[in-house]
């Protein structure tokens, strides 16, 4: 494995810590496709950069996408609060909103140039090593630097909030008779969903993003019922899709992204199985 090799495991790797701390929470809230909401609806934060700055510069791009981002998962936790809207109906109707006033401005506005979410913010994982910083005399890959800092942000907000989260997760209403404001808790971790997911797109690919939020944690639903344990075996099967699956696509010459993303689907099938070989000798 040479060091680009190295450079791509870890990036894969450090998407699969920061995604598998909040993965099991979303699916836990059956709020999964929240993240493929997240995917489309940065679009009109893309174009209002390019409307005001004339620019698609990685920083401007992804702070605006990051913006629409926050708004989108807010959005749909307002509609779900009201109790009137269940969750996955309050997804299908904001992200599609934003993703339309994106394809709007830039039928209005923007007709004339290469302006697109695949041009602008969906990475590829095989170029992370040639987008390097230095830090301290040390040139690093930059999406390792920001996805490392992100992980640490969730880690951070994960172990502070254990309690409250695991209470307002299984439990919201309860919670709110303690006093434990699970509305503004939901944000908190929507608003960190969001630019855990943004801040990988460009580093990663908005596929390998949806996929280390939410099929590690399914599996690892599958494997267990204690919140702890989930969120430790999501992180670890994203490790496990991030390594087994760079190396299927060095041996089959093929898609990283693709791969890794396969391999963690195979870990589902493979726990999906054993769920249920188990409940057939009970």
């Amino acid at each position: 494995m040479t060091a680009d090799d190295l450079v791509i495991v870890l990036v894969a790797g450090l998407t699969a810590t920061a995604c598998g701390l909040l993965g099991p929470f979303l699916v836990l809230r059956r709020m999964a496709l929240l993240s493929d909401a997240v995917s489309h609806a940065v679009l009109p934060g893309i174009v209002a950069v390019w409307l005001i700055g004339e620019t698609r510069a990685p920083v401007p791009v992804v702070a605006g996408a990051a913006a629409f981002a926050v708004l989108c998962v807010l959005g749909i936790d307002a509609i779900r609060a009201t109790g009137l809207v269940a969750s996955d109906a309050a997804i299908a109707l904001v992200f599609p909103a934003l993703f339309s006033l994106g394809v709007l401005g830039i039928t209005r506005y923007a007709s004339d140039i290469h302006l697109d979410l695949d041009s602008t913010i969906y990475g590829e994982i095989a170029f992370a090593p040639f987008d390097t910083v230095t830090v301290g005399g040390v040139v690093l890959a930059r999406s390792g630097v920001v996805l490392a800092c992100v992980a640490v942000l969730n880690l951070l907000l994960v172990t502070a909030l254990w309690k409250e989260l695991r209470a307002t997760t299984f439990d919201p209403q309860f919670s709110r008779v303690t006093g434990l404001r699970p509305r503004l808790l939901s944000r908190l971790l929507l608003v960190a969903v969001a630019i855990t997911a943004v801040s990988a797109f460009e580093a990663v690919g908005a596929i390998l993003v949806v996929t280390m939020l939410i099929v590690p944690a399914a599996t690892a639903y599958l494997l267990t019922r204690r919140l702890g344990a989930m969120v430790a075996v999501a992180v670890g099967v994203g490790w496990v899709g991030a390594i087994v699956g760079h190396v299927t696509a060095l041996t089959f010459d093929t898609s990283i992204a693709g791969a890794m993303g396969l391999v963690c689907a195979a870990c589902f099938v493979v726990a999906l199985t054993i769920r249920a070989f188990g409940a057939r000798a009970r």
